[in-house]
């Protein structure tokens, strides 16, 4: 069981902002800027990968309002949607979730990796190798 669905649960306190029959969200304890979410399905599912598609859809949905709320609540001058998948894709918890991330031109949040840059035909090959259902 992961923090997160003890959080849930009601096992453990925590802030709630929002909660509907696929979601529940609250203030993450280690708040970036002011009013930083984390938006997580109910089911404990692990990764994106791990989710159906109306999971996913009501995840987004739900992240989605909860940043009109944040950027009406806290003005800030930028908003991060973050999700990630597994501990070599930045995942800490393992168990799917958003966080919304309200931010400032000078807060010191960093996100950034090398760039690469294949030429176009590269790219096409790459592309050619994935088959979305």
């Amino acid at each position: 069981m992961t923090v997160f669905s003890r959080i849930i649960a009601g096992e453990i306190p925590c802030a709630k902002v929002f909660e509907d029959d696929h979601v529940f969200a609250f203030m993450d304890a280690g708040q970036v800027n002011p009013g930083h979410v984390i938006v997580a399905l109910k089911r404990p599912a692990e990764t994106i990968l791990d989710m159906t598609d109306e999971e996913a859809g009501a995840l987004f949905r739900a992240a989605r309002r909860i940043a009109v709320a944040v950027q009406a609540a806290f003005k800030p001058e930028g908003l991060t949607i973050l999700q990630a998948n597994r501990p070599a894709g930045w995942q800490t918890v393992p168990h799917v979730h958003l966080h919304v991330l309200p931010r400032h031109a000078d807060d010191g949040v960093t996100l950034g990796w090398p760039r690469k840059e294949p030429d176009i035909e590269v790219l096409r090959q790459l592309a050619g190798q994935i088959e979305v259902e």
